[in-house]
């Protein structure tokens, strides 16, 4: 069982991060404060293996107090600004989370924290970049479905709704493509439409201006054609 600490002045940021950790088995919280200055007496009396942390905050920020920790346990900045990105890069926490956080994006910095969990020891101080992955979870029906990018065909948008099309199923989940295609890997998945997002390895046939993914035929875009061709030369 993984122990968390949630560090926030905002009580909603809190509820939101509180949630969303509900949907994970092996995660706990075993504390939540609204300033650094309470978090440090907490991580004085327990064992805390992963830190959510907001940045702006009274008194001292949250870059400053992971900065102040001799021995920090893994860290996911939560906010609201994008300015503290490289500090956050500096400081080597596990991922850095913008509000508001979306359950998908929240899924991928949980992976990215059991990725490192998983990793072997290294000497040095050098590690290993932690691994795209291996699914997205898509709301639909007031659930969160876990999905398995393996087995997605392709995913197909309907205004402010995408379809994911899948081996076994299609999920409908209300969602802008434009966001979705931040949660795919580049290397696996690749935009051929405005409406049309594919999975590179279901890919049986290239025809002119179109794609076809187990019989069926997808548009491609005038405007996506270069980066088919590229992946194709590249092939």
């Amino acid at each position: 069982m993984y122990r968390c600490l949630i560090i926030d002045d905002e009580p909603i940021a809190i509820r939101v991060i509180r949630k969303h950790l509900a949907a994970f088995t092996d995660f706990a919280v075993v504390a939540e404060c609204n300033n650094a200055l309470e978090a440090m007496r907490i991580l004085s009396k327990e064992k805390v293996d992963l830190l959510f942390c907001d940045i702006q905050m009274p008194q001292l920020t949250g870059v400053d107090f992971i900065r102040s920790l001799s021995h920090p346990p893994k860290v996911i900045f939560t906010t609201a600004y994008r300015d503290y990105a490289i500090e956050a890069f500096e400081l080597q926490v596990v991922d850095y989370l913008l509000k508001p956080i979306s359950f998908e994006r929240f899924a991928r910095a949980i992976q990215h924290f059991l990725d490192q969990q998983s990793l072997p020891e290294k000497t040095g101080g050098n590690t290993a970049a932690p691994k795209e992955a291996d699914f997205i979870f898509l709301k639909a029906d007031k659930k969160h479905y876990k999905v398995n990018l393996t087995d997605v065909l392709y995913f197909e948008s309907l205004g402010d709704y995408v379809i994911a099309h899948t081996s076994t199923q299609k999920i409908i989940t209300k969602e802008r493509i434009s966001h979705l295609q931040e949660s795919l890997p580049p290397d696996r998945f690749l935009q051929i439409h405005r409406s049309f997002i594919i999975s590179i390895s279901k890919i049986e046939t290239v025809g002119p201006g179109f794609v076809e993914i187990k019989g069926k035929k997808l548009p491609v875009g005038r405007n996506y054609r270069p980066q088919l061709n590229n992946w194709m030369q590249n092939q």
